[in-house]
């Protein structure tokens, strides 16, 4: 049996026609390539619309990122851009629910969140978080349940949880639960 070499273009022709989840996540100041490139690979498993990559986040093409995402920087759609903040702003205009997924004291439990169909999640810089300008631009915050001695979790798992979570939550409301 001979095998087809792998094509990252076929790959990206085929999920242009994937039904993509009216999600769409904003990673700033998120300096690791490699959390980068896991957020791509996520976000192509859980069917993410748009990757937006803002600040000093690094972008395709770069080795770290293609290392983690495993060809998904070659199929999930993304854009660049140096300012966040005007970006939060533009999704607001397009009907996006805002969504920072940091503790604060006014977040909410993922689990208890009920998302507003468009949204966009932030991440911010894996050790300071967002930065406050654009947590306060932020319709509602959302905090990801920590049991143990740890309060935080790598950026990139966190975004896998979130991803799944709303992939999860729009199913339910799709379905008509």
């Amino acid at each position: 049996m001979t095998r087809l070499p792998y094509r990252a273009t076929t790959q990206a022709a085929a999920y242009e026609h994937i039904v993509k989840l009216p999600v769409s996540v904003l990673l700033d100041n998120v300096r690791s390539a490699y959390n980068v490139g896991a957020f791509f690979r996520a976000a192509d498993g859980a069917g993410i619309a748009r990757l937006h990559l803002c600040g000093i986040t690094g972008h395709p093409p770069s080795n770290a990122i293609t290392k983690t995402a495993l060809g998904a920087e070659e199929t999930v759609a993304w854009n660049y851009t140096a300012d966040a903040i005007a970006l939060v702003n533009d999704l607001r205009t397009q009907g996006h629910e805002i969504a920072a997924i940091e503790t604060t004291p006014q977040s909410i439990d993922i689990f208890d969140w009920t998302p507003h169909f468009p949204v966009c999640v932030l991440f911010g810089h894996e050790v300071n978080g967002l930065r406050p300008e654009l947590a306060s631009l932020a319709d509602t915050h959302i905090r990801i349940p920590m049991l143990g001695v740890k309060h935080s979790l790598n950026v990139a798992t966190a975004g896998g949880i979130v991803m799944y979570e709303l992939l999860r939550k729009y199913r339910m409301l799709a379905a008509g639960a």
